[in-house]
């Protein structure tokens, strides 16, 4: 019988972050994978404004796993980061000989989880 190490995974959610989420999307490939210092350097220098959230929800799952499992936060690295689509806000346009177009706000939820490298 395999003994196995016990889940050591923090993990944070964003919920309800207006932007789309094909956008958070492309700025969370990017952070996969590195270590907490990596992604914070990067997220820093991104051109991108979804870089702000992402940078919230990061910073919340290395103190989760600070505080809640006692993990090193400089050994951390991004085991998991994705974004869902969230409720659209639902807004009108005015367009002539009174007409209503739609305009539909996306939001989305991010979830990062933060884990000691298994090495």
């Amino acid at each position: 019988m395999a003994i196995t190490k016990p889940n050591t995974q923090a993990i944070a959610h964003g919920r309800y972050i207006r932007g789309s989420v094909s956008k958070v999307r492309r700025v969370l490939d990017q952070i996969r994978g590195r270590t907490y210092r990596d992604a914070l350097i990067m997220l820093e220098f991104m051109p991108y404004r979804s870089t702000g959230p992402i940078t919230k929800v990061l910073r919340s799952a290395v103190a989760n796993a600070e505080n809640n499992l006692g993990l090193d936060p400089s050994s951390l690295v991004i085991s998991q980061a994705s974004a869902d689509m969230g409720p659209s806000l639902k807004r009108f346009r005015p367009r002539a000989q009174g007409r209503a177009f739609a305009i539909k706000k996306q939001t989305c939820h991010i979830s990062i989880g933060v884990a000691a490298p298994s090495a």
